[in-house]
């Protein structure tokens, strides 16, 4: 057989599989719009999982691509942009390779990856996602309203921690030598406790407290460190040397992120990047705009960025 016989053959191959991938892609447009006039809720589902889907794939390629700068250039997490820091902030831990929250999320994907294998299969997974979105899919699967839904729940999970934090440091406020400061820190607690928020200012000036006994992280009760850690979504039932070890890692690399979102600016992110930015930092963000998310974020960053030389502080 000739190679002009098998290029000819191949190229024939190619011609057959552009047509039959158009006359699919043809199928489908006029599927999805059959589906958006006659079925619209059922619609939103579909979209939402397809875009789940592609969206899924694409952060997995774009891990692999930011893990393979990093080996080649041999760059640590800390010296990424912010965008590169944030995306790989699911996937490790200050400069560990730990994998948490993406392994559960590949994890809970992998099932619904299987049921939407066979043809018309993704029917099942639709209503998978109608039924128990929370609890069976993972974000990408989340249709809008559902992503405001549920983080306003984890929100008041959350929320309900925050008492028992001050509560804690309160309680510690009891034992500390400097009157005067021990005075302003108890007085403070009480302001939050009413419903106030304290300046960035009143906070600075308390700073040194949080670095020795008994607010320093390596001092703190059992109970404090317990709140701490569902305030930050990391689960209490570990044992105290873990759960202080989690909590110092995951107070680094915000604090990471807090200096690589300074250099590049609080004026280069996105309305979602902003919103996200305070959801992690502990303020819900789902029902702000962008100048009240970034003049909170100011304030975070004037205070962070202050105590970025300060060790095992949780203030």
């Amino acid at each position: 057989r000739s190679p002009l016989c098998w290029l000819s053959t191949k190229a024939g191959s190619r011609s057959v599989l552009a047509a039959l991938a158009s006359k699919v892609k043809h199928i489908n447009r006029r599927y999805e719009r059959f589906l958006e006039k006659t079925f619209p809720r059922f619609y939103v589902l579909y979209a939402t999982f397809t875009k789940g889907i592609q969206a899924l794939f694409l952060e997995v390629k774009e891990i692999r691509k930011i893990k393979s700068k990093m080996s080649h250039q041999r760059l640590s997490v800390q010296q990424l942009p912010y965008r590169e820091m944030e995306r790989l902030r699911q996937v490790r831990r200050g400069a560990q390779d730990a994998t948490r929250q993406f392994r559960r999320d590949v994890i809970k994907a992998i099932p619904i990856g299987i049921i939407a294998i066979p043809p018309f299969a993704n029917f099942l997974v639709i209503v998978l996602m109608y039924f128990f979105p929370r609890q069976l899919l993972i974000r990408y699967f989340w249709t809008p309203s559902q992503q405001v839904e549920f983080l306003d729940a984890y929100d008041t999970i959350r929320r309900d921690s925050y008492p028992d934090v001050v509560k804690n440091i309160a309680l510690a406020a009891r034992s500390l030598p400097e009157p005067q400061l021990q005075k302003r820190l108890q007085e403070l607690c009480a302001e939050v406790q009413r419903g106030s928020q304290p300046h960035v200012a009143e906070l600075y000036a308390v700073r040194s407290l949080f670095s020795g006994s008994p607010l320093g992280l390596n001092k703190l009760q059992v109970s404090h460190v317990k709140a701490l850690s569902q305030v930050l979504f990391l689960t209490p039932h570990l044992p105290a040397f873990f759960l202080r070890h989690r909590l110092r890692s995951h107070v680094l690399e915000i604090r990471h992120l807090d200096r690589a979102m300074l250099r590049l600016g609080l004026g280069q992110l996105s309305e979602e990047e902003l919103k996200a930015a305070c959801y992690l930092r502990g303020l819900n963000s789902t029902h702000l705009g962008m100048s009240e998310c970034r003049a909170w974020l100011e304030q975070w960053l004037g205070l962070s960025c202050k105590l970025q030389g300060i060790k095992g502080q949780l203030l």
